[in-house]
């Protein structure tokens, strides 16, 4: 079994991945298809997923269905998204190991970080069904987070033309289709870097990784999705204290109701419309 190791996250962040000898899958492959018709078979590049399983030292949390790209990114990410730790000062290592499509990411977290872990997950033990039954999951699906100080609106010329500008961003999905994506706007209005899954919540703890990661100040920057805004993702980027988003999907209505109560900015960027400010309210 393969492994890599990274640099903790209280010293010196890595600007890039660590040198490793974990062969990852690739994001996409080339498959043959058949038509309705007497057409010759052809071929087509499909995006690829692997099945990741995050341990938190030593105690099996999570199996995600995940694109096989940055994927220190997507644990850091998902860590500090889902409210596990309040912050990579909370992660002290992050080894990845497995082969082929079958993965682990193995995150040594901080002892109080780790209790209470292992409380949320005592809470929950008894319940059938669904598995997210009972007031305790209820309490950590609408958690209570802190709001933000708020934020002055992007300039509208900074939207001029982003569908088409974050194409760019977006290799994967220009390749084969079938990923979302997560983007981050610096305080200058720059597109600086994008990250690409199948899952739309997985593609923006990537993005919130690689920030984290990489130390970049997001204070008058904004995150961009692709996807539909529900509240999962509005509950990322306030714990990850970004406070703008672009959604070029529209938010639901409980998504809207959390991004007035915190703060957030929340904009809605329709393909054949101007841009729509649902956070905060229009007065």
């Amino acid at each position: 079994m393969n492994s890599r190791r990274y640099t903790p996250m209280n010293s010196k962040p890595p600007v890039c991945a660590a040198p490793s000898n974990l062969a990852l899958p690739a994001a996409s492959n080339t498959y043959q298809y058949a038509q309705l018709t007497d057409a010759a078979p052809e071929r087509t590049p499909l995006a690829e997923e692997v099945a990741l399983a995050i341990v938190y030292n030593g105690l099996n949390q999570a199996v995600m269905l995940v694109s096989p790209t940055d994927l220190e990114d997507f644990a850091v990410g998902f860590s500090v998204g889902s409210g596990i730790v309040t912050s990579t000062h909370e992660i002290y290592d992050v080894k990845l190991s497995g082969s082929g499509s079958a993965l682990y990411a193995d995150v040594e977290i901080s002892s109080r970080a780790f209790w209470g872990l292992k409380n949320q997950r005592r809470q929950l033990a008894g319940t059938s069904g669904c598995g997210l039954c009972g007031v305790e999951a209820l309490e950590q699906a609408l958690p209570e987070l802190q709001v933000l100080p708020g934020a002055p609106l992007p300039p509208p010329h900074w939207l001029n033309d982003l569908r088409r500008r974050i194409d760019a961003f977006q290799p994967l999905g220009q390749h084969c289709g079938a990923v979302h994506a997560a983007l981050f706007m610096d305080s200058d209005g720059q597109l600086l870097m994008g990250r690409e899954d199948i899952g739309r919540h997985n593609a923006l703890d990537k993005l919130i990784g690689a920030l984290l990661r990489q130390r970049i100040d997001t204070q008058g920057g904004l995150a961009i999705v692709t996807s539909r805004c529900s509240l999962e993702l509005i509950q990322k980027v306030l714990r990850a204290g970004i406070q703008t988003l672009v959604s070029l999907s529209a938010p639901t209505g409980l998504a809207l109701q959390w991004a007035r109560k915190h703060n957030l900015n929340l904009i809605h960027l329709p393909k054949h419309s101007a841009p729509r400010v649902f956070s905060p309210a229009a007065e």
